[in-house]
């Protein structure tokens, strides 16, 4: 099963979107992950697993992937 999540806004929204997932974690996944607009490009953030995973990868900027 699967939840999306999706913040419009001007302001930073990438801790927003990690706490939307957290209260979806409970549904189970194998991945998770985030895309945010930055100067007119769209990063994408994912990972395998669990929440932290995905958590990391943000703490660690060489990484990059996308929602799932």
């Amino acid at each position: 099963m699967c939840g999306i999540v999706g913040i419009v806004g001007r302001d930073a929204v990438a801790g927003q979107l990690v706490e939307a997932l957290r209260r979806l974690e409970y549904r189970g996944y194998d991945s998770a992950g985030i895309a945010t607009l930055t100067q007119g490009h769209l990063e994408r953030r994912r990972a395998e697993g669990k929440l932290s995973n995905l958590e990391m990868r943000l703490r660690n900027p060489t990484g990059r992937s996308r929602p799932r």
